[in-house]
């Protein structure tokens, strides 16, 4: 397991857990957020498209003009800069952590660049989901089991990206991991991560899943 950088470890022992509470970890981008439709937006901003053939954004964005891949290391964190407080909010994410929330604590542990933490925690919050934010970099398994390891009850833990699941997996295996995509297009280009234990990609289906397993607990 990786070392935690001091700077996520400061946001980790910032946050108030409820050892007796249950516990969901949520990723943000494709998961509570429509993230790859805000990229799309951003990209014909600067006259590009994504190409989605397959999972992820390297060697996939192409010029309107030529339709060649164009490389654009930066992108991430122009996108970012410029998109943040703009991202729209998937659907049924914020009802459903509202409910989930009777049951558990929530916590957002999302890749972004610190810069843009506060932006969004106000783009969360607009949306309905006012939530502790850790803005991580990297695989988030160490994270995860950091926290996990301070809570009794079950720990859930959501993210679209197969390698961060699959960390989660081999660094805290008690965790339950969800592998949600938001985007009904992304959803159909990649199966369930191996460190899964369920791919869901419906929030509804996803209280029906957590609420089931704080059930059993009991």
């Amino acid at each position: 397991m990786s070392e935690i950088a001091p700077e996520i470890i400061s946001q980790l022992e910032a946050l108030r857990l409820d050892a007796a509470r249950p516990l969901i970890i949520t990723d943000a981008d494709e998961v509570l957020l429509k993230f790859m439709e805000r990229v799309e937006v951003y990209l014909e901003s600067q006259g590009l498209w994504i190409d989605l053939q397959n999972f992820g954004l390297s060697n996939n964005i192409k010029s309107r003009e030529t339709n060649e891949p164009v490389q654009m290391p930066t992108l991430i964190d122009d996108f970012f800069a410029a998109e943040t407080p703009h991202i729209e909010a998937a659907d049924g994410a914020a009802e459903t952590l509202a409910a989930l929330a009777e049951h558990a604590q929530i916590i957002v542990l999302t890749n972004l660049p610190a810069d843009h933490k506060q932006a969004r925690i106000d783009n969360l919050r607009g949306h309905g989901m006012d939530y502790p934010v850790v803005v991580n970099s990297g695989l988030k398994g160490a994270p995860v089991k950091w926290l996990a390891d301070k809570v009794d009850g079950p720990v859930f833990f959501l993210d679209d990206i197969p390698h961060n699941i699959n960390s989660v997996a081999e660094d805290a295996p008690h965790v339950h991991c969800i592998h949600f995509i938001a985007d009904p297009r992304l959803q159909k280009l990649i199966g369930k991560a191996d460190g899964a234990t369920a791919r869901i990609d419906v929030w509804g289906e996803v209280h029906d899943w957590i609420t089931g397993k704080i059930n059993a607990h009991r």
